[in-house]
């Protein structure tokens, strides 16, 4: 399996003069999730999808010695699309701003998602987020739930074609590791607390 970050995002949201990535929590964001990616023993390679919105996080990706796979950095979903055609085993995809993320839970997801669909997504109920303080932008109904994306997939690129609609399987983790994607400032700010 490979580990795929998503990085070549612009961050506006964040409302930083320096790129999301890079902001530091103890380090670099996108090291902690890169760091925990190596650190799982769950993948094969790990690369990083970059674009031209992000070239300082791009550059200390490939200073840590990180593949790439350059994106035209037209948005999540089509450069999630655009970087999938890169790969023949399954993906692993995380966001790069999960500054929570660590071995051990990445292990969890990959175990309970195995013999799953073509694409599942590893979502966290609105409840729990309610708990701990983030406001999530977007919701789904799973099993009567609203739940948020987290921002991790697994993938069998193979067997997508194009950005055709597949049907995903999902799986819910209240984690705290999983559930704090750097968007804001106020989730930043979060960071602390956590």
């Amino acid at each position: 399996m490979i580990g795929l970050v998503m990085c070549g995002g612009k961050g506006t949201r964040m409302e930083s003069v320096q790129e999301k990535l890079l902001l530091k929590y103890r380090k670099p964001i996108i090291q902690h999730v890169i760091s925990a990616l190596e650190e799982s023993g769950c993948f094969s390679k790990i690369i990083c999808a970059t674009s031209c919105n992000a070239p300082k996080t791009s550059k200390f990706v490939k200073d840590l010695g990180i593949s790439t796979v350059e994106t035209r950095g037209k948005g999540y979903v089509e450069d999630l699309n655009e970087a999938l055609k890169s790969f023949d085993d399954n993906v692993f995809v995380v966001s790069g701003d999960l500054a929570l993320l660590d071995s051990e839970i990445i292990q969890k997801i990959v175990n309970d998602s195995e013999n799953r669909q073509l694409w599942t997504s590893v979502l966290v109920s609105k409840k729990f987020l309610d708990l701990i303080g983030i406001k999530p932008e977007y919701l789904v109904n799973y099993n009567g739930n609203e739940c948020a994306f987290t921002g991790i997939s697994i993938v069998n690129p193979k067997a997508i074609v194009g950005m055709e609609h597949v049907r995903e399987s999902y799986v819910v983790i209240d984690d705290k590791r999983i559930a704090i994607n750097l968007n804001t400032k106020s989730d930043y700010d979060l960071l602390g607390a956590a």
